[in-house]
């Protein structure tokens, strides 16, 4: 038991890793650097297309790190 959960926590870490390396920068360069506080004062805009789904698969990849790495700290 210790070792499938061992086994799911490297292949969870690993897409965590890809997943967060994927999703686009919030600022780039000098432009972004002057939008940001605009972005702040004016809210930013939601998240559109591939964005919107990394961002929902690091949020639930995320969830379901913290819960291995609990029942390996904790349980096992």
């Amino acid at each position: 038991m210790e070792t499938l959960v061992t086994v799911l926590l490297v292949v969870v870490s690993i897409a965590l890793i890809v997943v967060v390396l994927l999703q686009s920068g919030k600022s780039t360069g000098l432009s972004g650097a002057i939008s940001g506080g605009a972005e702040q004062l004016f809210g930013k805009q939601k998240a559109r297309g591939l964005d919107l789904y990394l961002h929902r698969a690091t949020i639930v990849l995320s969830v379901f790190f913290f819960i291995l790495t609990i029942l390996l700290a904790y349980v096992l």
